[in-house]
């Protein structure tokens, strides 16, 4: 049995969630004491546009969608080798922006020179789901057992209001149209990377006075669809939405209450940006690892 198989049979017998919880601290509360993370940016264009987004490179924001520099796969292939000297309790290679992961090749072919070089780390990958059906069976092939799904709505007259438009096969499709093309490619997507042996975490932006009533059927959707986890993140209020509050502790707390019915709630996001690398809330070692990269092109709406 090659490293490949052997890490999907662990996933995949026995209690896959009691194994990953152990070894990636996006996916349990109490590893992120002891296990570490890098994440690489590597993924230059989005296909959708959300309307809390606002990627950009910088060094000072502390949020998802932003990096100091876009890498090449093999320049990433290359930091992990250098996080791993930095920070051997690293366990997990993950890949979540600045633009979606699978807009492009390029998070696919980062991850097959990770598998070659490092089998032993797990190989994960966020996205929007627009695209994850396409390309679910050549994930599993470059080694992704885990992936994050961004899902916010599940109805699209909610999801309107916070997808903006989106570009699917050459097409633009906007408003309420959009969203369901959406919704419908996030379902069809979830279903297949589930029943290939993939560990689904769903990442719901918390939007109020949008989607905040909306939590428990977003919840029973990706459950049925597969998932195993969901995330429950605040909205950090910017772009088309920064005239909304971001969500207080008490109503965040009762939409994680209200989605545990039916989903283990992670409860510990650190909201980590497209280049974090170390553990979380720990040791945050990104300016060591990237400050001698170049910049070798810009993120991009595609």
């Amino acid at each position: 049995m090659n490293s490949v198989s052997a890490k999907t049979e662990q996933y995949t017998q026995g209690n896959p969630l009691e194994h990953i919880s152990n070894l990636h601290p996006c996916f349990s509360g109490g590893v992120n004491t002891n296990r570490g993370r890098v994440h690489l940016p590597v993924s230059p264009a989005c296909n959708i546009q959300c309307a809390f987004c606002n990627r950009t490179r910088n060094e000072a924001e502390q949020r998802p969608g932003v990096t100091a520099q876009l890498l090449s796969p093999e320049a990433a292939a290359d930091i992990v080798d250098q996080a791993l000297e930095l920070c051997p309790e690293i366990t997990v290679a993950g890949i979540a922006g600045p633009g979606d992961t699978l807009a492009t090749h390029h998070a696919i072919d980062t991850f097959r020179l990770i598998q070659q070089r490092h089998p032993e780390l797990i190989n994960c990958l966020s996205t929007n789901g627009l695209l994850l059906e396409q390309y679910a069976e050549e994930l599993i092939e470059v080694g992704v057992r885990t992936i994050t799904v961004t899902v916010n709505a599940v109805d699209p007259e909610i999801l309107k209001h916070i997808c903006l438009w989106v570009v699917k096969d050459g097409k633009r499709y906007e408003g309420a149209k959009g969203a369901a093309v959406l919704i419908e490619a996030q379902k069809r997507g979830i279903a297949k990377i589930s029943s290939l042996g993939a560990l689904v975490k769903i990442n719901m932006v918390l939007v109020p006075g949008i989607n905040d009533d909306h939590v428990e059927e977003v919840a029973r959707t990706v459950k049925e669809l597969g998932a195993n986890f969901l995330n429950i993140i605040p909205l950090i209020p910017q772009y088309k939405l920064s005239h909304l509050r971001e969500p207080s502790c008490e109503e965040l707390y009762a939409a994680r209450e209200r989605a545990e019915a039916y989903l283990p709630v992670f409860r510990h996001c650190q909201r980590c940006r497209a280049d974090a690398c170390g553990i979380p809330g720990q040791s945050e070692l990104a300016d060591q690892l990237y400050q001698f990269r170049q910049v070798p092109t810009t993120f991009s709406h595609g």
